[in-house]
């Protein structure tokens, strides 16, 4: 049963892979009952042409696609918290970067699942143990210092909107700078944070408080 959110709770679940759609709404129908409704489709377009009402919480199937060399995710956008399922750290990094709330392996259970969704819902943030943006990483360099060097207010104007997924032209435009100026302070950020791509600047600066995701 759910409680301490109004009932019935309302998941949008967006999912391309229609075994994997069906599957998760199948599950999720079981666990939930009577307590959980569920809009389900393919693709954000489709959700949001189907649904009669905002929902609560997504529940957003990354896949098994993804490379991280796609560079970034676009996280879907239903004014509601997104917990995104992931088949590895990689992915988790790249749903993490692009808004998601929460993160849990693919292959969570159903109890673990609607749990999750429950706790997102009411506004908390829900990761599995290894795909925490909090927890400890054995494997950074020992040359990386645990409190990077200061940046400079341009330098977190850029990092902001790093998290928020825009390209170097986007940051540009937004700051009234030349892409060059733009690419130059996404180095520095860069450098500064210890890390080589911009989806790990980002999840850095999240552990380190810098930004809010």
């Amino acid at each position: 049963m759910l409680d301490s959110l109004e009932s019935p709770l309302r998941l949008a679940l967006v999912a391309e892979d229609p075994l994997a759609r069906g599957a998760l709404s199948r599950a999720l129908a079981d666990q939930g009952g009577e307590d959980l409704t569920i809009a389900a489709a393919g693709t954000l377009a489709e959700l949001e042409a189907a649904r009669a009402e905002p929902p609560d919480v997504v529940l957003w199937d990354v896949g098994l696609r993804l490379s991280e060399a796609e560079g970034r995710l676009e996280a879907p956008e239903l004014s509601a918290p997104v917990l995104a399922l992931v088949s590895d750290e990689a992915a988790g990094e790249l749903a993490l970067a692009a808004g998601a709330r929460g993160l849990l392996f693919r292959d969570a259970t159903p109890s673990a699942l609607l749990a999750a969704l429950q706790a997102v819902a009411r506004g908390l943030a829900v990761f599995e143990p290894s795909l925490s943006p909090v927890r400890s990483t054995p494997r950074a360099s020992t040359s990386t210092p645990t409190s990077p060097e200061p940046l400079t207010p341009r330098e977190r104007e850029v990092l902001s909107l790093l998290a928020e997924g825009l390209s170097n032209k986007a940051i540009a435009d937004r700051l009234a700078i030349s892409e060059h100026t733009a690419k130059f302070h996404v180095n520095a950020v860069l450098a500064k944070l210890g890390v080589q791509r911009r989806t790990e600047a980002v999840v850095r600066a999240a552990r380190l408080g810098l930004v809010t995701l």
